[in-house]
């Protein structure tokens, strides 16, 4: 995973603080040249690393902690906000009527995430539609077009034609009317050269966007700076688009491009799929980073894997204590929307993730998937009475699964055990009131708390 090695790193400077009997100076230098050291490994670019390292060690040597908060914290504190600070922050996309252009080198991944931002976009109620701008491309247009095929959105294509510019003007005069969100793919290139600073400057002018996409590869390097530099000149990016964050690459280099261009990251890729693009909120990322996990984005996943609603329902059941099998079929089918192990895992506190092997977490994975291939084979009374499931009953099961007898006595034992606990939470009444107010069910839940 991209930045897996910076954020062991950083984790492993942190630690040093954390550790330490008291905060001196000696430890302040030393650690922040652990975090100088890691970010440079990283890919960031060096004149970044040595600004941000001195901002640390100035803060941390002359700043008081807040009432309440120790030495430790605070210095620990400054090295969150002042990374936060060099990826730009957090910039809210507005959920409103507006054209996007797409711009990037060749290879970036760009045409991909059009599609993904569609979806994005889509997911979040609005009408999109999507413009075959790269006439350079071979196949620029068929991916486009199979894209917006995928996610059931309009697109303008004009095969034949080799003015993106014609191309553009059409779109925004017949199909802009009638979405709320146009998104316009123009061409890549291998370097940018002068024919392709004149294309997208001509392009900018007659679809007038709103927003200026720069999309820009994890790997792409210290180069990052200059490419992010020449596009800004050209059409003044107004957020940047961080793609295959899934992958091995450092990773440095494009995320501290947003330097060279003031504009924040807006989304980050984090897989193949067209629903792997996550809107970037640098607090929360720097966060996951750092080994102190992402819960508010835990539990945006999770809202939008249960559907809302179902989500609530599911929520007002268990509260009553009741968990059948039926239940935990639906937690098992919302945990498989959520995404992989790896990447939920990684969203928890305390580096939880780090503590499960890859070997582990694919266990986990599959292990999901065959209790689901189980239940599957269960009646519908068996389902919402497990208590049923005695010994020949387990082997009619186990024959209609594939699977082996102690396999589903192994679900069964899961079951029992999640039963168990969710007796357990409902309990406590402090906590479960406090679950009450998140999920909005008033001061009050249903079982009177």
């Amino acid at each position: 995973m991209v930045l897996d090695a910076l954020g062991k790193s950083l984790q492993g400077a942190l630690k040093k603080i954390a550790n330490a009997g008291y905060v001196d100076p000696a430890l302040i230098k030393d650690a922040t040249r652990d975090i100088q050291r890691a970010l440079i490994q990283a890919d960031v670019n060096v004149k970044l690393v040595v600004e941000l390292s001195k901002r640390i060690e100035k803060r941390a040597l002359e700043e008081r902690p807040p009432s309440g908060m120790s030495n430790r914290e605070h210095v620990i504190r400054i090295v969150h906000d002042e990374i936060v600070r060099i990826l730009g922050g957090t910039r809210e996309i507005g959920l409103k009527k507006q054209t996007i252009m797409m711009v990037g080198l060749y290879g970036q991944g760009k045409t991909t995430t059009c599609g993904k931002l569609a979806k994005y976009f889509q997911k979040k109620g609005l009408k999109v539609g999507l413009v075959a701008a790269d006439v350079h491309r071979p196949a620029a247009m068929d991916q486009l077009e199979q894209l917006s095929k995928q996610v059931n959105v309009p697109i303008w294509i004009e095969r034949g034609e080799k003015d993106a510019v014609r191309i553009v003007k059409n779109a925004v005069k017949e199909l802009k009317p009638k979405v709320d969100v146009l998104i316009v793919d123009t061409a890549g290139r291998h370097k940018l050269d002068a024919d392709l600073i004149d294309e997208m400057k001509h392009i900018f002018k007659a679809a007038n966007p709103d927003e200026k996409f720069l999309v820009m590869d994890a790997a792409v390097g210290q180069q990052a700076g200059s490419q992010a530099r020449a596009f800004h000149d050209a059409v003044e990016v107004t957020g940047c688009i961080v793609t295959k964050l899934d992958g091995t690459a450092k990773g440095g280099g494009a995320l501290s491009a947003v330097a060279e261009t003031k504009a924040p990251i807006v989304f980050i890729g984090t897989g193949e799929h067209v629903d792997e693009l996550e809107k970037f909120d640098a607090t929360r990322f720097v966060g996951r980073l750092l080994g102190m996990g992402d819960l508010a984005s835990l539990l945006e996943k999770a809202q939008e894997a249960a559907e809302g609603k179902d989500a609530d329902k599911m929520a007002r059941k268990l509260m009553t204590g009741k968990f059948t099998l039926v239940d935990m079929y639906q937690q098992l089918e919302m945990v498989n929307k959520m995404g992989s192990m790896q990447k939920i895992m990684g969203m928890l506190p305390g580096n939880l993730g780090g503590k499960l092997n890859p070997q582990q977490m694919e266990h986990s994975q599959r292990q999901m998937k065959k209790f689901k291939v189980i239940m599957d084979s269960m009646t519908n009374e068996e389902l919402e009475n497990p208590q049923l499931i005695k010994s020949s009953r387990v082997h009619r099961v186990a024959r209609g699964a594939g699977v082996e007898p102690k396999d589903v006595k192994e679900l069964l034992s899961y079951h029992d055990k999640s039963k168990k606990m969710m007796k357990q939470f409902t309990s406590n009444r402090k906590l479960q009131r406090k679950l009450m107010q998140q999920l909005d069910f008033g001061s009050e839940g249903p079982l009177g708390a």
